[in-house]
Order: structure tokens, then C-alpha cells, then sequence
């Protein structure tokens, strides 16, 4: 035993003290420092305002992006309190800001909705911020007080008299907790269009003083939409072809719990369902989904056997009464049970007999008095139910012939020796050339290549059945090892890391929309688990005598260009400077230095941190409708690599 260890004694136990805690492991408490922690500090403070929304105080949030890294909220709730707080002694104001697990929300008759149930949102934020000021209008007065790093300042104190109620919140996060602290006015927006959604009558609004709108003045955003949910389900669906023009809405209550929720098909194959619990995202679902399937199925089963519609041999699904659904849930109630401080999947049983009484009562009448509409369901429902059996066809002959279950490899993978997905990677490259070069280039103990070749399959247009079979689709499947579809199984991937790459030019681009379109509609828990990434292959090439430099930008290639000359004018002259085409054109060796070695490489994870907005941008770019996708296209152009082909 090495003696040089130290001693382990009760002097190394360490007590962190108030807020030291968060500032010392803040992953504990947002998650991340990366973009998305800092953006969830925003969350919280606005979630707070929401809280308010719910108790029927609040009727607006302003949120605005300070030109100096700041961010402010402001609400017209009832404003924080500012009495003394007993157990403590100090302003409840103060308490708040800076004590953990304290507010209005454990019990008391503060709140009897929220989503915010943990009490940590404000303290976090004012421990992570450089700077938080704070005011306070409430009782015909107004009042302020200030704190650097969770410490206080400035004490609460009276500053006047106000007419106006609700609290302001302004903070600047901390530069030596996070990686990145401008705020991204696109990702705020669509938090904050969906938190107005979901709250029919709230008025939200963005405004960013750092960007000059087009009219002039600072950039915004307002949102205010009356009709709720349906305003959601409808907001979601307007890139979709719909096949009934209303959305059906359905409510209803018992005792303390609510329940509402809003949808409509489409003529699409992919469903979208979204629930909330007390505008909390539930990603992971819980007891109220549960409910919601359940019903729909039963009910839309009876509606059509009971119309003839249904053969009385032919059974439905969930899946199949859910193809092309875009559906919102929302339920409110007392005393939430999430899973964690995440609150991504909700607990309380008793939701799901409500969400399934209210769907089963409400959606039978309204179909019987819309016959039209519940005919235009089943019918697709139908289809979607002959598809997913022709689906299981195709997989069992697939099956037959020795392709899925037997562990066979497609032909053209140049697999790997280690079998631990724990460190292996499989490379998709566009084309047998530079499959070639990367198979060359590789470290075959942990890296695998699969060459593609040509356009694949659009699976925004088509069913899982016209999968099975798909030359470009079954090697990617048969690789991964982990199935397809609703029998898709990430425990059994077969690698770690599944890299797309592919040429930086528009054909390159295509490739890669089209696997993304596929993993994202097929095998979403590869993204949803991190799983997929894109390379990031040099733009440029610059060579001077023996020197060789890559850049993957024009910042990077005019850097590389001053280092190579000095900054002499002549010497700039003499740089070969080449633009990377293709990656078959590169060799293994360049291959390998610039984009497959591990410490060398870029490599871009795929995450997906907005459900609705990542459906959106696949049905723009890959659905049937023309005027979307062209308008997308102009509007995002500015942010295209100029490419020299």
C-alpha cells in the first residue's frame, strides 16, 4: 500500500454553506453550463411569472435582452413578498434570492397550481449571475435590492410609491460558470411562444436591444393567443395538410385537477404528441399520455365498429389511431409529482383515470355529432393499420432471409474489432470513394465505415413499410443492430457514436437531411440518447513550402493565412490555397489528421432540445408543401457558406 496517500480524517469533510453549493456543482442544479443552462436560468425566473399566470394574478411577462450580456423579467403578478419571513428572520424577498428550497409552493395557500415545485429558480439564478438586481411593486410601494454572486448587496429597502404591482428581476450570468453567456433570442422565443400557448390570454413578450428590427428600433417578439392549445395544435400544423378543418377540444375537471387537451390529423404518417403538467414539458411522458392513448384508442375502435367502418376482424393499434395526430395535453393540479428536478415525466395516477373519462366522454359525443370528421379518422387509421402489416410482412421476410435477427452485416461495412458500444463509432460516408479513403484512414480497433451512395428514401413522404427492402435504409439498420420503428431498441446498438459525413456542398447537405429526417422519424431515441453526430470536414487547405494548415472557416483561413506569411504581403502571395470539394478527394491520411482523429476532429452532436421546432423544420424541408420550404430557404440564405464550386 503506497503511503503517500494523505490522511482521511473529519478535517476533510467539507460543508458548502448557502448558494457555495451551486456555484460548486451548478450541474446539479440547471443541468448543464453549456447554452442550455444558461438559457435555463432564464426559464426560471419566467416560470416563476408563469406561477403567477396560474393563480389568475399576471396578464403579461416582459423579457428583454440587455445590450450589456443582461437579461430582465418583468411580470404584473402580485409581486414577491416583502414582510419578514419568520424562520429566518429576514425579508421573505431576501429569503427567496438566497436560500434553497424556500418559496410559496410547498403547501401553503400561496400557490395552489405551479410548476416551479423545488423552490431552488430564483436562488439558482442569483448564485450563477455576476449580478442580480431585483424590484419589488406590491402594496401602493415599490422596493429594490441587489446581490453579486448570491451575495447580498444591497438590502431590501423602500424606494417610492407605485401604483403597479408584479416584480422585476434583472440578472447578468456569470462568465466564470458558463462556457457561453449571450442569450440566443430564437431559442428564448420559442420557450416563450410555447409558455403563451399554453396560456390562453397571457401576453409574452421578447424584445432584444442588442438587434435592430427591420422597422427600426430594438428586435421582438409579442405573443398573445386567446385560443390556447387549439392555437397550438393549429400553430403546429401550418406547414401540414390537415384532414378535418377543426381541431377538437376537450376539457374537464374533478376536484382540484384539470385537464385539457387539443388536436387534429394530418395527412402525414409521423405523430406528434406533446403534454405539459403545470406548463412543465413532460418529454418522458407520464400517467396523463397514458390516459390520452388509451382512450383514443377505445373510443375510436367503438366509433367504428359500432358504424360499420371497422371489419370486425381488423384490430387497431395505438400507433395506428395515432398516425398523423398532432395532439397537446395540458393538465393542472395540486401537488405534481415529477420525476426529479427535470420534471420530465409525471407521476400522480389519479390523472390518468380524469384524462381517460374526459377523452372517452367528450370525444364520443363529438364524433357522433361529427360523423365526417370521425369517418376521415378512421379511415386513415385503417390505412395506417394495412401499412404497419405490411410492415411486419416485409420485416419477417427480411427476417427469413437472414438479415435481422441472425446478426448479419450489410456488405460494404468495414466493421470495427471492438465490440463495446461503449467505445466504437461507425462513420456513414457519402460515396464509395471516400469510403475508401476513410476505410484507409481510420483506427480500425473502435471505428467502423459504412459507404452510402446516392439519394436515399424521403421517409417524410412514406410509411415504415416502404423501408424494409430500401437499398439505402436496410444497411444503416441492419449496422446499427438496434431495429426500426416501434421496435426500435437503443440497448442494442451496436455502436456508441453513429457519425454522418459527408461533402461540404449542397448535395452533401441533402445526404445529410435525409439521414437526419430518417433517424429523427425511425430511430429518434439515437438522438434523444446523443448517439448521432455530423464531422465537420476542413473547408480549406493552405500550403506553403513544407507547411500545411486546414481551416473550417474563412475567420480560420485568414488566421492561418497571417501565421503562414507573418503578415508579409509577398509572402500571402505564395500560399496555396485550395477549397475541399469532396472527401473522396482527400486522402486517408488528410482524412484521418482533419476529421477522423479524435483529438484533431470537429464533430457536431445532434441534440434535440425542441421537439416542436425539430418537426418543423423536417416538414418544411422535407414535406410536399413548396411555399414553406422556399421561404425558409430565403430567410436562412444569409447563413450559407459561400462555396467556390
Amino acid at each position: 500500500m503506497t503511503q503517500n496517500q494523505g490522511s482521511y480524517d473529519a478535517s476533510q469533510i467539507q460543508v458548502l454553506e448557502g448558494l457555495e453549493a451551486v456555484r460548486k456543482r451548478p450541474g446539479m442544479y440547471i443541468g448543464t453550463t453549456s447554452v442550455q443552462g444558461l438559457h435555463h436560468l432564464v426559464y426560471e425566473i419566467v416560470d416563476n411569472a408563469i406561477d403567477e399566470a396560474l393563480a389568475g394574478i399576471c396578464t403579461y411577462i416582459d423579457v428583454n435582452i440587455h445590450s450589456d450580456g443582461s437579461l430582465s423579467v418583468r411580470d404584473d403578478g402580485r409581486g414577491i413578498p416583502v414582510g419578514r419571513q419568520e424562520q429566518t428572520g429576514r425579508s421573505a424577498a431576501e429569503v427567496v434570492f438566497t436560500v434553497l428550497h424556500a418559496g410559496g409552493k410547498f403547501g401553503g395557500t400561496g400557490y395552489k397550481v405551479s410548476g416551479g415545485l423545488h423552490g431552488v429558480g430564483a436562488s439558482v439564478v442569483n448564485a450563477l449571475s455576476e449580478w442580480t438586481r431585483v424590484r419589488i411593486f406590491t402594496e401602493g410601494k415599490s422596493y429594490r435590492m441587489a446581490f453579486s454572486r448570491g451575495e447580498v448587496t444591497e438590502e431590501l429597502q423602500e424606494d417610492g410609491v407605485s401604483g403597479e404591482h408584479g416584480t422585476y428581476v434583472r440578472f447578468k450570468p456569470d462568465a466564470e460558470i458558463f462556457e457561453e453567456t449571450d442569450f440566443d433570442f430564437e431559442i428564448l422565443q420559442s420557450r416563450l411562444r410555447q409558455q403563451a400557448f399554453l396560456n390562453a390570454g397571457l401576453r409574452i413578450t421578447l424584445t432584444d436591444e442588442r438587434e435592430e428590427s427591420e422597422n427600426g428600433g430594438a428586435k421582438s417578439a409579442s405573443f398573445l393567443y386567446e385560443g390556447g392549445i387549439r392555437s397550438f395544435v393549429e400553430w403546429i400544423n401550418h406547414n401540414k395538410t390537415p384532414i378535418h378543418e377543426d381541431v377538437i377540444y376537450i376539457t374537464g375537471e374533478r376536484e382540484d385537477s384539470f385537464v385539457e387537451a387539443a388536436f387534429q390529423y394530418n395527412d402525414g404518417y409521423s405523430e406528434n404528441l406533446l403534454s405539459f403538467a403545470n406548463n412543465i414539458a413532460t418529454t418522458e411522458g407520464g400517467m396523463h399520455e397514458t390516459g390520452f392513448k388509451a382512450a383514443l384508442t377505445r373510443v375510436l375502435t367503438d366509433y367504428g365498429k359500432k358504424h360499420g367502418i371497422l371489419k370486425d376482424d381488423t384490430k387497431l393499434s395505438g400507433e395506428d389511431v395515432r398516425e398523423g395526430i398532432t395532439a397537446i395535453i395540458s393538465v393542472k393540479l395540486v401537488d405534481a409529482q415529477f420525476e426529479g428536478q427535470t420534471k420530465t415525466k409525471l407521476g400522480n395516477s389519479h390523472i390518468r383515470s380524469l384524462v381517460d373519462a374526459t377523452l372517452t366522454d367528450k370525444l364520443t359525443d363529438y364524433l357522433e355529432e361529427n360523423p365526417a370528421v370521425g369517418k376521415a379518422i378512421l379511415e386513415k387509421s385503417v390505412q395506417a393499420a394495412v401499412a404497419r402489416e405490411a410492415a411486419r410482412k416485409a420485416r419477417e421476410l427480411t427476417r427469413r432471409k437472414n438479415a435481422l435477427d441472425s446478426g448479419s452485416l450489410p456488405g460494404k461495412l468495414s466493421d470495427c474489432h471492438e465490440t463495446d458500444p461503449t467505445y466504437t463509432e461507425l462513420y456513414i460516408v457519402e460515396g464509395d470513394s471516400a469510403g475508401g479513403s476513410a476505410k484507409d484512414g481510420r483506427d480500425s480497433r473502435y471505428q467502423a465505415i459504412l459507404p452510402l451512395w446516392g439519394k436515399m428514401l424521403n421517409v417524410e413522404k412514406a410509411r415504415l413499410d416502404k423501408v424494409y427492402g430500401n437499398e439505402k435504409l436496410m444497411p444503416v439498420i441492419l449496422a446499427l443492430g438496434a431495429g426500426v420503428g416501434d421496435e426500435f431498441d437503443v440497448s442494442r446498438l451496436r455502436y456508441g457514436k453513429l457519425i454522418l459525413m459527408a461533402d461540404a456542398d449542397v448535395d452533401g447537405s441533402h445526404i445529410r437531411v435525409l439521414l437526419l429526417t430518417f433517424l429523427y422519424r425511425f430511430m429518434r431515441p439515437l438522438i434523444e440518447h446523443g448517439h448521432v453526430y455530423i464531422a465537420q470536414p476542413p473547408l480549406y487547405k493552405l500550403s506553403r513550402g513544407k507547411q500545411t494548415r486546414y481551416a473550417f472557416n474563412d475567420a480560420e483561413r485568414d488566421a492561418a493565412i497571417e501565421e503562414m506569411s507573418g503578415g508579409d504581403a509577398a509572402a500571402k502571395g505564395r500560399i496555396d490555397i485550395s477549397r475541399n470539394k469532396g472527401l473522396g478527394e482527400m486522402d486517408p491520411e488528410e482524412l484521418w489528421e482533419t476529421t477522423m482523429h479524435p483529438e484533431k476532429r470537429t464533430l457536431l452532436q445532434v441534440q434535440l432540445e425542441d421537439a416542436v421546432a425539430a418537426d418543423q423544420i423536417f416538414t418544411i424541408l422535407m414535406g410536399d408543401k413548396v411555399e414553406p420550404r422556399r421561404e425558409f430557404i430565403e430567410t436562412h440564405a444569409k447563413y450559407v457558406v459561400n462555396l467556390d464550386v
